[in-house]
């Protein structure tokens, strides 16, 4: 497995946290949602530093998988490549307890 981070600064576009938001709900997640080897994709911000940062974190079945071509809408929305990138292996993963059954529809964008 690997896990992929990336993050833009939003200083520099035209977006913003709240624009991006309603890119997610209205085209993102469900274009993700069939991009075959992954297993999970969080998006995140931070809208209380200097700067609004927006970004994902990524959870692929193989390093072959995180290699392949992406949709790429959200740095052609925002205007430029992430500031950040940064791929891993994954030592071990596990789950612990919940009570959510479900993640997908989950957020920010979603409330």
């Amino acid at each position: 497995m690997r896990v992929v981070v990336v993050w833009w600064e939003l200083n520099e576009s035209r977006q913003t946290v709240a624009s991006l938001r309603d890119f997610l709900r209205d085209e993102a997640v469900g274009t993700w949602a069939q991009v075959p080897g992954l297993r999970l994709k969080l998006w995140i911000s931070d809208t209380e530093g200097p700067a609004e940062r927006w970004g994902a974190v990524f959870v692929w079945e193989s390093a072959e998988a995180a290699e392949r071509p992406l949709p790429t809408k959200a740095g052609e929305l925002i205007g430029y490549p992430p500031a950040h990138r940064s791929s891993f292996d994954v030592e071990a993963t596990t789950e612990g307890l919940y009570d959510l059954a479900r993640l997908a529809g989950r957020g920010l964008a979603f409330a």
